[in-house]
């Protein structure tokens, strides 16, 4: 696939109807929060109308205040907000006829049956309603062993479902790797590559990578606020080469805010941009759209939407069309279609169960004036 032209233009606020001394606000906010060290590293950007109107790096690269300042291009473990990037990579699929939303998962994943494994369709791993568990049992020693990403598949695929399919809603990271691995079955390609050759590089997401790809972790943000960590942390946890380069589908991806800008404007454009097809409107529609129906869960395919009233981190000013996806290492990216709005915050600590990202999600759909 050729390259797409995304860079977004840069602009100012009153251009595109917004306040720029309300976005300095919130990023203050952040700078407060940095001062107070309840996080050490963050970045933001705010973008309306296809025009980047405020991007800023802030803090140091580790909580070492003699490292390298953060700046707008800066490398995040970005965790849950990989989840609707495996969901973007299995639509392609969809959209070139290769799967099907309502075929059994069994079809694609045949040793995936017993119990009421044949009720599982596809889509259920997408809007969390399959019954997979968030992670697995065996996730610690999965991890302390530097267990190969197979055999996490391997392990989900014989785990028991929590309920019956569609018939409850629960977050479930090892449903998405199930996605995954059916992206991998049908293309036989790793997720990574597939992702880098049909997503990142048509889309010009430069900075972005399932994995390490070409990073060196010393060059990408530490995840969290202490350079001190147990024996287990050094092993297997967030800044540990392991996980870092496992290439997790539920939580892997590195990237920046100015990537993650590109693909929510894909979104927001309905799959494309430059006249340029990516996705299909009609796969960008059922992405961000509730799949869930009578739960009273709402979620689309791979995409959180605003009005989960159970899960928000896009703050409660944003319409009730907005999508997007949260990350447990600090992060959130979300668009508003009403307003053609876009924000990403990058940290590299939740802050208070994500109030943080809500307030700040707040300050930055209040700024909006016009």
């Amino acid at each position: 696939m050729s390259t797409i032209h995304t860079k977004l233009k840069i602009g100012a606020a009153r251009d595109v109807g917004m306040s720029q001394d309300i976005l300095l606000e919130a990023g203050a906010l952040l700078r407060s929060e940095i001062t107070n060290r309840r996080v050490t590293a963050a970045s933001l950007l705010v973008a309306r109308n296809q025009t980047i109107v405020h991007s800023e790096g802030y803090g140091h690269l580790t909580p070492e205040e003699n490292s390298r300042p953060v700046t707008p291009d800066s490398v995040f473990l970005l965790a849950s907000i990989t989840k609707p990037v495996t969901a973007c990579a299995l639509m392609l699929l969809v959209d070139r006829g290769q799967v099907s939303l309502d075929d059994p998962v069994s079809l694609y994943l045949p040793e995936f049956r017993g119990g009421e494994r044949h009720k599982v369709r596809v889509r259920n791993l997408l809007s969390h309603t399959s019954g997979m568990p968030d992670m697995l049992p065996e996730n610690t020693d999965l991890r302390r062993a530097h267990a190969p990403l197979i055999e996490f598949v391997r392990r989900a695929i014989q785990t028991p479902l929590l309920y019956s399919p569609n018939t409850n809603f629960s977050y479930q990271s090892k449903g998405i790797l199930l996605g995954s691995e059916i992206v991998e079955r049908i293309t036989g390609q790793r997720l990574r590559d597939f992702e880098e050759e049909e997503i990142f590089k048509p889309l010009g997401m430069q900075n972005t990578a399932l994995g390490l790809g070409r990073f060196k972790i010393p060059d990408t943000v530490w995840c969290g606020t202490s350079m001190e960590e147990t024996a287990d942390q050094r092993r297997f946890g967030p800044n540990s080469p392991y996980w870092r380069d496992l290439g997790n589908p539920w939580g892997g991806i590195h990237s920046t805010g100015p990537d993650l800008a590109i693909l929510l404007q894909v979104m927001l454009n309905g799959g494309g941009y430059a006249g340029q097809r990516v996705f299909s409107r009609a796969a960008v529609e059922a992405m961000t759209t509730d799949q869930n129906g009578t739960l009273n869960a709402p979620w689309g395919l791979g995409w959180g939407l605003a009005h989960s009233k159970a899960w928000n981190f896009f703050g409660e000013l944003v319409s009730p069309a907005t999508f997007g996806h949260t990350g447990a290492t600090g992060t959130v990216a979300w668009a508003d279609p009403e307003q053609q709005l876009l924000c990403v915050i990058l940290t590299n600590q939740m802050v208070d169960s994500g109030s943080l990202l809500r307030r700040i999600s707040n300050v930055v759909a209040s700024a909006v004036t016009c």
